[in-house]
């Protein structure tokens, strides 16, 4: 029976739903609030808390299509994809689990059922094994479900270590661990390999296809295996993996997905062969990078950011070997998003920022490429011997994204070698170096447990009474505190909202008659909720009756911060684009700051009007709706989810007029005239395609705008006073430059009846500066009369200066206007010193001409 790969998921989810299964969303696969894991690459890491104990959820039972990807850290196929059947840097795993729910008969009769009912497998092409004393799952698997004991296969501790084994399966070196079985597919006799448990079971012929973990024990650091109280159960189906049996083929890269995409890569590339191994990158790199972009990884040079960056050029360079020309990667992204049918939803909705963010990748590296090849040039041609080294082929492998066998094929052509040991050497390194950075060694059992259950009152309430129900002091349960003990404290409830969203948590008081807690932060322990602080006065004991009270002016700036965050999420996304999504955020008493998807600096007018939108949304006082309602209604309401937020059934929908609907958890204002005024403080990149905004809201808006406002006055003043200070400068110039002008007119001086004439034009002189040449003038001659003229910017300037021996001979008024008139203008003054101007620079020549005239008259 053909199923296709979106008819497989969807099948297994409706029979696990009709099993009483919730059928939950794939996760991110950015694993949310876990440091130990670099990508999800299972399906039961979003569930890992609800196996250690620390939450519990509103079901017991669970299923999931989920996304993953190994291709980093402790979990890395990279090397492999593509030339194996199997390896995959992205896949989706089928799973269904228990919760303390039911255990090992129920998953070993579901999963049975499954396969030989729904997908109609033949039960004789299936073989299953067992952990070596799982006797409980033998006795199943033969007595109840009738398989024959020689298709069961014991499996010991195959792997050099008590419990190491391949059925045998631990979170970590502590934690939950347990027995599992394994569900093998057989291929048939013409494809070479053996059972498991062979010295051929490498071989191709049998396929595990389902894993079934039973979390049974907690293993501890010492080693020591504890019973869980509530054995649960985590399954594991790769989809890709039945596709290929349900469509009749026997390599992943023939199902249904993959030629899809082997084919339009092939197109895009220009490349007619389809068998080629390359196209095999391609068409599983994309799936990898797309879904990495969706959820929120954006290449970069480090950490998650980094693994994307490889993938990518990988597949770009794969491109490149078959011929591709210019970029091309990002093409795949729409076919992707139609072929991966109901789990390509969320690509389809982001495939515009997908698709943008390759294609600058793959432009970034086609000049990488450029260069790389100018660096192999140079160290060919400065070898010294015939190999090499592996340093440096790494550095252009590693820096440059210079695959190492296209710098052999090069280095060939010269008649030269590389040293392959030594470039694997160095990426034995790199690869030890992710290893050390995904800090695999938590202890699962060094953290914090409460086993009760906190009701919160704070949605409406900032006091409640309360009992005592919990006490830890240093990371140890205690049953009563001292004056000065720093302690988490534990109430059966509380109005103390617990740090979660981007919310910080409340601070406040804790009293009990015999003494007085501060808290001054509040977290999330399990389903409990823990108040941080210091007994400050008495004595508090477990069981205790208390009063808890928030600081409310702390909570009320906190709200009102929260709420202007919604506010500019729909402001960003009305401006910049739908693609805008929130990859963080935190919300203080003292501001707020926004992390925001955007591949480049928002401009200066986009904020002004990001922050116009806000302010106006903020007057228009809307009533800040808060609406129960299950995730389903949610999102028909099209409400947003955020990245990397775990989401109940039944969600906090919060709704502030038309204009912005989100999944939000924490606590609001009323109405968002509340808030009062908006402010941006600050706009940056925090990692590749990641922008943050700082702002204050309220009083804080006006004292930052305050504060801009003094600032720019300060710059305003400090600009003026060196204006003014520039300003004297210069006329210091002009007067030295004026001075130095007269000194050489001096040399002009003729005479006229016995008396000293200077009559001369100056061409591009300041105009204001005529008169001190005039004094100067008149100063060096003793005893004589001046007549200057000027052009400047094409207008005439005339000055005239008398000494005052002269003025009841000549006066300085009558001779510039004289000389006015003749170049279309007028003046006058006083009888030693007089000004004009004039329109026709061209006549300014003639006119000083007729000075000697004039003057020969009257001397």
């Amino acid at each position: 029976m053909y199923m296709s790969t979106d008819e497989i998921r969807r099948a297994f989810l409706a029979f696990f739903e009709s099993k009483g299964h919730q059928i939950v969303e794939s996760s991110s696969l950015v694993p949310a609030n876990d440091p130990t894991l670099l990508f999800t690459n299972a399906g039961m890491n979003q569930f890992k808390d609800c196996f250690l104990g620390s939450e519990k959820r509103n079901y017991t039972r669970a299923t999931t299509a989920q996304r993953c990807v190994r291709a980093g850290g402790k979990h890395n196929d990279l090397e492999n994809v593509g030339f194996t059947a199997r390896h995959h840097t992205f896949f989706e795993m089928l799973g269904n689990f228990s919760f303390g729910d039911y255990f090992k008969q129920d998953a070993i009769k579901y999963a049975w059922e499954f396969l030989t009912e729904r997908l109609e497998l033949p039960a004789d092409r299936l073989l299953v094994t067992v952990y070596e004393t799982d006797d409980e799952a033998f006795e199943i698997w033969n007595k109840e479900m009738g398989i024959p004991a020689d298709r069961i296969v014991r499996i010991g501790d195959n792997k050099g270590a008590p419990y190491a084994s391949d059925n045998f399966w631990q979170m970590g070196d502590t934690g939950p661990c347990g027995p599992c079985t394994e569900i093998f597919y057989d291929h048939g006799e013409h494809i070479w390999g053996g059972r498991p448990g062979t010295p051929e079971e490498d071989g191709d012929r049998f396929i595990e296809i389902w894993n079934n973990v039973f979390m049974q024990f907690n293993r501890h650091a010492d080693g020591t295996m504890e019973p869980l109280p509530k054995p649960s159960v985590d399954t594991g189906m790769g989809i890709e993996r039945i596709a290929a049996i349900m469509q009749g083929v026997h390599s992943n890269y023939e199902i249904d997905i993959f030629q899809t995409l082997i084919k339009e890569a092939a197109k895009v590339i220009g490349y007619d062969d389809l068998s080629n191994q390359s196209l095999r990158v391609v068409a599983d790199h994309i799936r990898s990078c797309s879904y990495l972009i969706v959820d929120g990884v954006m290449p970069s040079n480090e950490g998650r950011g980094y693994v994307l960056r490889r993938i990518i050029r990988r597949a770009v360079r794969h491109g490149n070997k078959l011929g591709a020309k210019g970029s091309y990667f990002y093409k795949l992204v729409g076919p992707l998003a139609e072929i991966m049918g109901t789990a390509g939803e969320e690509l389809k909705k982001q495939q515009a920022l997908v698709e943008k963010v390759l294609k600058i990748e793959e432009e970034n590296f086609g000049r990488t490429l450029e260069r790389g090849m100018a660096i192999l040039n140079e160290a060919l041609d400065n070898l010294e011997g015939t190999v090499l080294d592996g340093e440096t082929v790494f550095k252009l492998y590693d820096t440059y994204g210079f695959p190492a066998d296209l710098t052999n094929d090069v280095a060939r052509e010269r008649e030269l070698t590389i040293d392959e040991d030594g470039f694997e050497k160095a990426m034995e390194e790199q690869r030890q170096r992710a290893r050390e950075a995904g800090q695999f060694g938590t202890d699962y059992n060094a953290v914090i447990k409460v086993e009760s259950e906190t009701v919160f009152h704070g949605y409406d309430s900032t006091e409640a009474k309360a009992s005592v129900v919990a006490l830890f002091r240093e990371g140890e349960e205690v049953d009563a505190l001292s004056a000065g003990d720093d302690a988490i404290l534990i109430l059966d409830q509380t109005p103390f909202y617990a740090e979660s969203g981007g919310q910080c948590g409340d601070a406040g008081i804790i009293t009990v008659e015999t003494g007085k807690f501060v808290v001054t932060d509040t977290h999330k322990i399990g389903n409990a909720i823990g108040h941080h602080g210091k007994l400050v006065e008495g004595v508090l004991s477990k069981a205790d009756h208390a009063m808890a009270q928030v600081d409310e002016t702390r909570r009320a700036a906190i709200i009102l911060n929260h709420s202007a965050t919604h506010l500019l999420h729909a402001a960003l996304r009305q401006v910049l684009g739908e693609h805008v999504t929130q990859k963080g955020s935190l919300v203080k008493a003292e501001n707020l700051r926004f992390d925001f998807s955007h591949l480049e600096a928002v401009k200066a007018e986009e904020l002004r009007q990001v922050e116009r939108i806000v302010n106006q949304q903020i007057r228009l006082n809307h009533t800040i709706e808060t609406d129960l309602m299950d995730i389903d209604a949610a999102k028909e309401k099209g409400a947003m989810a955020l990245f990397g937020e775990k989401y109940d059934d039944e969600v906090r929908v919060l709704s502030m007029g038309e204009f912005s609907t989100e999944l939000c958890g924490g606590i609001h204002a009323s109405s968002t005239g509340d808030i009062g005024l908006f402010k941006i403080t600050s706009e940056g990149g925090i990692a590749a395609g990641i922008r943050r905004i700082e702002a204050v809201t309220g009083e804080a808006a006006l004292d930052a705008i305050e504060a801009q406002q003094k600032a720019a006055d300060k710059k305003l003043n400090e600009a003026a006073s060196k204006a003014k200070q520039l300003e004297k400068e210069i006329q210091q110039l002009k007067d030295k430059l004026a001075s130095q002008e007269s000194a050489s007119l001096i040399n002009k001086v003729q005479e006229i009846a016995g008396t000293k004439v200077l009559v001369a034009q100056l061409d591009g002189a300041e105009n204001k500066a005529l008169r001190g040449m005039v004094d100067e003038l008149k100063n060096q001659i003793g005893s004589g009369i001046i007549m200057l003229g000027n052009v400047s910017e094409g207008k005439v300037g005339l000055i005239a200066g008398v000494t005052k021996d002269l003025i009841g001979q000549v006066k300085a008024g009558e001779l510039v206007n004289m000389v006015a008139q003749q170049v279309g203008g007028k003046g006058g003054g006083r009888p030693d010193m007089a000004q004009a101007g004039g329109t026709d620079a061209e006549a300014l020549p003639n006119a000083l001409a007729s000075v000697e005239a004039w003057l020969t008259e009257r001397l």
